[in-house]
């Protein structure tokens, strides 16, 4: 009898795994997992205590039912991990820091601006026991639930783990490192402020974050739709993602998404111990998420531009007042937005009188709904044009053009942002060429029609220019009276469009359409003088 698969927290299939199977303490049978991580066992069907263990992986106890639905046992490797739990606060406000190590570590809190600066030190934990620091994952889909760390064997009220958010607003890290000093692991924790304290409020694209998240082997990329019946054993065999031509993780209807929960660690958020602001922006994941974000908070540091900074579940619940604001910055990667904070920002500039920067590259893209404070669910249904691009065609009317998922549900974003992404671009990266030189957001930089500026950049995934990875470019839902001040020189005409246009209420948006703008922020100073322009301008 099929009892069930043993799989990683990555959802990939463990062979060779013992399991001890007993009921009621005696000792029913013992057998080991396949090369696709099965478990065949002859006992009779019911409920019984699985005792799981693998060299590499911690091992635990689980109590299932035999003779039904395939159990999914996850075990969970010995790796140095950990997440705040909120991952966001206000100053005062208290997170629990959830970490999981094979043996003690240290802990500290770091605030990440254009210097990493020390803030605290939280001590060493180990807990007396054998490997007492290590976590247990539950069995089944986490992706949806969240891993719930520290709710097995931290009962104790001595065992609490909190950290209290400091007074000043800022992205801040918490460091991890093991005993041995083999291991460190770094996880970052967003502090809004208790009040606002400055006139520009930047915010993390935190429902990026998550929704690019694959641990437990789920994200809006990777098995959206649910995990498959059995663990992947090789996934450029197994995946949905790598079997079709087209994009197919996008092809289900949007019901069939199933929810993503923020109660995971972020892997794509790991910021090695001795990296500094300035230096390149190393990795895949990294380019598009919470490391790259920082350099924007870094440069904004340099600058002496003071700001204040949000997760983006603070703009859809209302903690972030935009009107005590002057200015919003949005950066790098802001693909994933609720419909109620695409209104929230939409009647503030349009109405009353807002300033938007968006810093960044294919945002306002897809809409997502949080189901709780921790939980969102994508509404990623997409069908490609026949050339692979992202443009889509209303079935019930082939004559409607939809630009992108959000513009599916409701409206284009650049209705809002002035632009919107396109297939053509994406995955190049190249300079900017000046077109209005005589513009105000040139002013100091030199240059005249035609100048290439933006050569510079950190960004090592795609290197080559502030314009790239994925690029925006004006449509026919761009506001009337939105100007083209430059476009970046990519293939195909794929270059991201820097475009500012006014609303009636004196609101303004200044947008790059480029993932890779902030990159080139601390590395060229043509685009740090043009950013430091617009900033200069809209707070006036």
């Amino acid at each position: 009898m099929l009892i069930g698969y043993v799989s990683d927290e990555n959802f990939v299939a463990i062979p060779g795994a013992t399991v001890d199977i007993e009921r009621d303490g005696a000792h029913a049978a013992t057998i080991r997992s396949s090369a696709r991580g099965a478990l065949y066992a002859d006992i009779e069907p019911g409920e019984y205590q699985f005792v799981l263990t693998c060299p590499g992986f911690g091992s635990k106890t689980s109590t299932a039912v035999a003779g039904g639905e395939p159990v999914q046992f996850r075990l969970l490797s010995d790796r140095l991990l950990g997440y705040a739990w909120p991952k966001w606060v206000r100053s005062g406000e208290r997170s629990e820091f959830r970490v999981h190590s094979v043996e003690p570590y240290r802990l500290s809190l770091w605030r990440y601006g254009l210097k990493k600066e020390f803030v605290k030190l939280y001590g060493w934990f180990d807990e007396h026991g054998p490997r007492a620091v290590m976590q247990i994952t539950p069995d089944g889909d986490f992706t949806q639930t969240g891993v719930q760390w520290n709710k097995v064997g931290y009962r104790s009220l001595h065992h609490t783990q909190y950290a209290v958010g400091p007074e000043r607003s800022g992205l801040y890290y918490f460091h991890a490192k093991t005993e041995s000093g083999r291991e460190f692991f770094s996880f970052p924790w967003v502090v809004a402020p208790a009040k606002p304290t400055a006139k520009i409020a930047v915010l993390a694209s935190t429902n990026t974050w998550n929704v690019y998240n694959n641990f437990g082997g789920r994200s809006n990329y990777i098995n959206p739709a649910g995990l498959p019946d059995r663990p992947t054993v090789n996934g450029r065999q197994d995946l949905v993602r790598y079997g079709r031509t087209t994009f197919g993780t996008w092809e289900y209807p949007d019901s069939e998404y199933k929810p993503l929960s923020f109660d995971r660690p972020e892997l794509g958020n790991h910021i090695p111990e001795h990296v500094e602001a300035p230096d390149a922006i190393e990795g895949r994941m990294t380019c598009g998420l919470a490391p790259a974000e920082w350099r924007l908070l870094a440069w904004l540091e340099r600058e002496d531009l003071a700001h204040d900074l949000y997760a983006e579940a603070q703009l859809h619940d209302g903690t972030l007042d935009l009107d005590a604001y002057r200015v919003l910055i949005i950066s790098v990667h802001p693909e994933y937005w609720s419909r109620e904070m695409y209104v929230r920002v939409k009647d503030w500039v349009f109405q009353r009188g807002g300033k938007l920067m968006y810093l960044g590259g294919n945002g306002l893209n897809c809409e997502v709904e949080f189901l709780d404070p921790g939980t969102l669910r994508c509404f990623s249904q997409l069908v490609s044009e026949g050339d692979g691009s992202l443009a889509m065609r209303d079935p019930a009317d082939p004559a409607v053009r939809w630009e992108s998922r959000f513009h599916r549900r409701f409206e284009s974003e650049a209705c809002l942002t002035g632009v919107v992404t396109t297939h053509h671009g994406i995955m190049t990266a190249a300079p900017y060429r000046c077109l209005l030189p005589d513009h105000w957001v040139f002013e100091g930089t030199g240059l005249r029609e035609g100048d290439l500026f933006g050569i510079q950049s950190q960004h090592e995934r795609i290197h080559g220019g502030a314009s790239g990875h994925e690029t925006d470019k004006m449509s026919e839902h761009s506001p009337k009276g939105a100007l083209l001040l430059a476009k970046g020189t990519n293939p195909d005409n794929g270059g991201a469009e820097v475009v500012y246009h006014e609303t009636a209420s004196n609101g303004a948006v200044f947008s790059v359409g480029s993932i890779n703008w902030v990159h080139s922020l601390l590395c060229d100073e043509p685009v740090s003088a043009i950013t430091r322009n617009a900033v200069t301008r809209l707070l006036a």
